[in-house]
């Protein structure tokens, strides 16, 4: 479902069935992808915090972004958190999002499906992010997955989290059909083609994904 182009940029195959999209997940070895001045970014602060794109540029604090108009792409970077692009289908309303677990836990993914259009319109795009094989937390970030994750037990001691699977829960909870959710599952952690912040620490680097409506 996501492939490696030439670019060494990963794209969603269901994405690009619409002419009028551009999307892309860069990696390390993509460092110029999604650095264009007009390009919008945000100064992420690991919140729910959703922005509407009007220029290029940083456009302040926040960790979504929203356009509908064409040509004003939106881009996250992103080093282990998820990035979840999305593109309402009907409207052409499209939006790029920083989830990590903070941003999880506050619902951003759902929260920005929300202001997209009609649920049942959306494709949502998972790219590359740290898995639950790397994902290992303590009790007080653990404890506050409980109701993403009802059926755990282990939720009070040290144990492993899927992020891709609570945000994943979260669209699903928000009326996002399940098969317009597509997840690359690929771990930034294990992956040396991605940077990680939890391998490398303030080493790493920063990758970015972007999205935009052509027309």
């Amino acid at each position: 479902m996501f492939f490696l182009d030439s670019d060494n940029v990963y794209r969603a195959r269901p994405l690009m069935a619409f002419d009028w999209l551009e999307h892309g997940f860069g990696t390390r070895h993509s460092p110029a992808f999604g650095t264009g001045a007009e390009i919008s970014t945000l100064k992420q602060i690991h919140s729910s915090v959703c922005i509407p794109a009007s220029a290029g540029g940083c456009l302040g604090e926040g960790d979504a972004l929203v356009a509908s108009t064409p040509g004003r792409p939106v881009s996250v970077r992103t080093a282990d958190c998820l990035p979840i692009l999305m593109a309402d289908g009907r409207q052409r309303t499209v939006a790029a999002v920083h989830a990590g677990w903070r941003g999880t836990i506050q619902g951003i993914a759902a929260k920005v499906a929300g202001m997209l259009g009609r649920a049942e319109d959306l494709h949502v795009a998972i790219g590359p992010g740290i898995g639950q094989c790397c994902f290992e937390v303590g009790p007080e970030v653990a404890g506050q997955f409980a109701d993403l994750f009802p059926e755990r037990r282990d939720l009070r001691a040290r144990t492993s989290i899927d992020l891709l699977e609570a945000n994943h829960r979260q669209l699903i909870q928000a009326g996002v059909p399940g098969r317009q959710i597509y997840q690359a599952g690929l771990c930034t952690v294990c992956g040396g083609a991605f940077h990680s912040f939890r391998r490398d620490r303030e080493r790493a680097g920063r990758m970015v994904s972007m999205i935009s409506r052509l027309e």
